[in-house]
């Protein structure tokens, strides 16, 4: 009698990299919708966006009630984050200290800082960045306070 056994195929960078995909979607969903249960809390209607390190959009979830104009400004804010490495509060000090370099930088790509746009970040590594738009510069604070605190 013949036994079989099952062998362990290694997976292919493509297998991986799907992998890590999907993991990161599920992460994203959830900082979302962490982001927007704190929004509900505070009586609030935004939209969040969460990119990857690149500035990527990977999720967004705009609530009802929510600006038209909250989704872009959301990606925007988020993306600006993740390609400057800095958290709004300190990338708008930046454009404020340098504003002929951030005109310029305008100029190919839209850079929005300000508030309630954070770095993901798991112990020195960027992951990527959430922003919220569409509430008070506090409110947006805090709910991507709440998505960030969710990973």
């Amino acid at each position: 009698m013949h036994r079989c056994t099952a062998a362990t195929v290694p997976a292919s960078p493509q297998q991986l990299a799907l992998a890590a995909g999907v993991r990161a979607a599920r992460a994203a969903q959830a900082v979302v919708a962490a982001a927007q249960e704190r929004a509900r809390e505070l009586g609030a209607r935004v939209t969040v966006a969460v990119v990857d390190e690149g500035g990527h959009l990977v999720a967004l979830g705009r609530m009802d009630g929510a600006p038209p104009l909250s989704a872009q400004i959301a990606e925007a804010k988020a993306a600006s984050v993740a390609l400057f490495r800095r958290d709004g509060a300190a990338l708008l000090q930046m454009q404020e200290a340098w504003p002929a370099f951030f005109a310029r930088v305008a100029a190919s790509r839209p850079v929005l800082a300000g508030a309630g746009s954070l770095l993901i970040r798991r112990a020195d590594e960027v992951w990527g960045a959430v922003a919220a738009s569409g509430g008070t510069p506090e409110h947006d604070d805090e709910c991507a306070g709440a998505g960030v605190a969710a990973i």
